[in-house]
């Protein structure tokens, strides 16, 4: 039995759909369905069936899937140990967290990672949260500071902050929203947003669809600083995580009002791949982040 099918075969029960499957796996769509394919002829069962949203297990496929599980941590944990064995992992972790994130705990990060390993060496890199997800799917970090992931088999979630989201505007902005507004009231306001997906974006939208609050969405920004830029030249609103008004310099006229009932908070986590165990240098740089005193760090 080839384990990069069973591999395979999980992350599509996963993704729901082949053709994101074989996205994240780095394959063409065709390719990813023959080797199902050449697994199902194996085992003799189907194990997936297509679906009006794209595939899901069959309930052979589900009996299949607990098996793979196991056998697939079985071969990462007899990876690891190996790498491990041969000094190859014990010296380097790869470390990836969004560009905000990175800007505040990265040089604590750097500053006690050498403290407790100085002959080790840590990179990082930086992403959006959708994007750092899949580099651990495929094995490209070790770990990941992610924002509000989708619930995953594959990877391991720790949350270690969560922070409220504000409605932000320029003093000059009319009408000026009380210090604490609604989220029933959201919809009052003309907002400039980043565009699906992203994180911010769709707390806001899942908070308003259960409140049957319709969004008055009149632009899609995806960078921080050209968003308050279009605020500032057409009297429009944002939604932002609290310590993201102090990142941006030179711009006192920036305020906020609280959002409420309810608070609306984000999750930052801590993403690890879903094995029993990690690498002793990557359990170690783990274990420094969650030591961080990430509330005093983003105040």
């Amino acid at each position: 039995m080839d384990l990069k099918q069973i591999r395979y075969f999980i992350v599509a029960c996963e993704m729901r759909s082949l053709s994101r499957a074989a996205e994240v796996l780095g394959l063409s769509q065709p390719s990813l369905s023959r080797q199902i394919q050449l697994l199902e002829a194996e085992l003799r069962h189907h194990l997936l069936i297509r679906t009006g949203r794209g595939v899901a297990p069959t309930p052979a496929g589900l009996r299949f899937l607990a098996h793979a599980q196991a056998l697939d941590d079985l071969a990462q944990h007899a990876k690891q140990d190996m790498r491990a064995f041969a000094s190859i992992s014990q010296d380097k972790v790869r470390l990836a967290m969004p560009h905000r994130v990175a800007r505040r705990l990265a040089p604590h990060i750097m500053q006690a990672f050498r403290r407790k390993h100085p002959t080790a060496a840590l990179t990082l890199a930086e992403g959006l949260s959708l994007e750092m997800n899949e580099w651990l799917v495929k094995d490209r970090v070790d770990l990941a500071l992610l924002y509000d992931p989708p619930p995953s088999t594959l990877v391991r979630y720790q949350s270690v902050y969560r922070e409220d989201l504000v409605l932000a505007y320029t003093r000059s902005c009319r009408p000026a929203p009380p210090p604490s507004v609604r989220a029933r009231d959201l919809g009052r306001y003309p907002l400039v947003l980043p565009s699906a997906p992203n994180t911010i974006r769709a707390l806001v939208e899942k908070t308003c669809r259960e409140l049957n609050v319709s969004l008055d969405i009149v632009a899609e920004v995806d960078v921080v600083h050209t968003i308050l830029e279009t605020m500032t030249q057409d009297s429009l609103y944002t939604i932002l995580p609290r310590s993201a008004l102090h990142d941006i310099q030179g711009r006192d006229d920036l305020v906020c009002s609280s959002i409420t009932d309810p608070v609306i908070m984000n999750n930052l986590t801590l993403a690890t791949p879903d094995r029993q165990t990690l690498p002793p240098l990557v359990e170690s740089t783990a274990n420094i982040i969650r030591d961080l005193d990430i509330r005093q760090l983003f105040a």
